[in-house]
């Protein structure tokens, strides 16, 4: 959910990974989940309330729960875009290098700013799905918050990871008004096609990188926001739909690292990104063998029917599918190939013109 200013062609090959949001120079589009703790069945004991907490959590209630997590999402923020602002001016930033006349610091702020909701939104949409992985698989002998707090928590980053990849959203539209020359409703009109509708962006890279950060972007929400009615959809449709979640965050991941100019080129910020990803994987892998709902446990041999079969291979496809994706990933943090640019751009042009 990520939409970069004017970008540049492509010097070299795109560096297309596995994923977030939520996050390239302007962010990654980042992802969200929505709350999605076990909901027990087959037999487990769900984990008692606390004090005050409402039968079934409703989007009020965690709304206003939200405000610590949101509060410190600003802060995170914040900081995020004082260090692009410096690195800017001190010509520091690879965006500086894939996009010259961005190197005005003070004329390009609010598309700084923007970048900085992206990498909030990411680095929140990875806390996500890390408690959603940790509530749905085996949990840690000791932990500093009880199942139901866990939860909550997992509800509340959800939503601000939501905030956050529209703000990033958002602002990027603005500053595209910002900069357009056209009447008021000419340049609106422009920005919502370029930043919101797929297919509307046709500079560069961001003519991949930007519907998949849209996608991201238009899944993310609902898919955040279905715990909400899972009472109305069914507990097991709801948990169907729920594990999209982590394509939603692939998606993002690949959005940032095919059109962040932050991680443009080969180097550590751009492996950090890749090495980010191996807790994921192996969350994901331990979350498959060791499920939390008995019921999807693997069986040690496929049934009798071919349903049962089907069912078996496609479980089994699955755990070997992540075991694949964490191999790849230390490969790629080991041997530092990780699909950047090894050379400056010769053609940075853009379709948009600043001047």
């Amino acid at each position: 959910m990520t939409n970069p200013l004017p970008t540049p062609e492509p010097a070299a090959a795109d560096g297309t990974p596995k994923s977030a949001a939520p996050i390239t120079e302007p962010g990654p589009a980042a992802v969200t989940t929505a709350a999605g703790g076990a909901a027990p069945d087959d037999g487990q004991v769900p984990a008692p309330r606390q004090a005050g907490e409402p039968k079934r959590p409703t989007l009020r209630s965690d709304l206003r729960a939200s405000w610590p997590d949101g509060l410190v999402a600003l802060v995170i923020t914040a900081a995020i875009f004082v260090l692009l602002y410096l690195r800017i001016r001190n010509k520091t930033s690879s965006t500086v290098t894939v996009m010259p006349f961005m190197a005005d610091a003070g004329g390009f702020w609010m598309y700084f700013l923007s970048q900085a909701f992206g990498w909030s939104a990411l680095l929140w949409a990875w806390g996500t799905v890390i408690l959603g992985l940790m509530l749905s698989g085996p949990r840690p002998g000791r932990l500093p918050l009880s199942g139901p707090r866990l939860e909550r928590l997992h509800r509340t980053t959800s939503l601000n990871t939501i905030a956050l990849i529209v703000a990033h959203a958002l602002l990027f539209g603005a500053e595209l008004v910002r900069h357009d020359t056209a009447s008021w409703n000419s340049a609106v009109a422009t920005a919502f096609v370029e930043a919101f509708v797929p297919g509307g962006y046709d500079s560069g890279t961001g003519r991949i990188a930007m519907p998949i950060g849209q996608a991201a972007l238009y899944l993310a929400i609902p898919l955040g926001l279905l715990f909400y009615v899972r009472h109305r959809i069914g507990p097991r449709t709801w948990r169907v739909l729920h594990r999209c979640v982590i394509v939603v965050y692939v998606l993002s991941v690949w959005h940032t690292l095919l059109y962040g100019t932050n991680v443009w080129y080969d180097g550590w910020f751009r492996t950090s990104v890749w090495l980010l990803q191996l807790p994921i994987a192996a969350l994901l892998l331990l979350r498959l063998m060791r499920p939390a709902r008995r019921s999807e446990k693997l069986p040690a041999r496929p049934g009798a029917t071919a349903g049962a079969r089907a069912g078996w291979a496609l479980r089994v496809g699955g755990r070997l599918a992540v075991v694949a994706v964490l191999a790849a990933l230390i490969a790629v943090v080991a041997s530092g190939s990780d699909g950047g640019r090894t050379t400056p751009p010769e053609d940075t042009s853009s379709t948009h013109n600043h001047d």
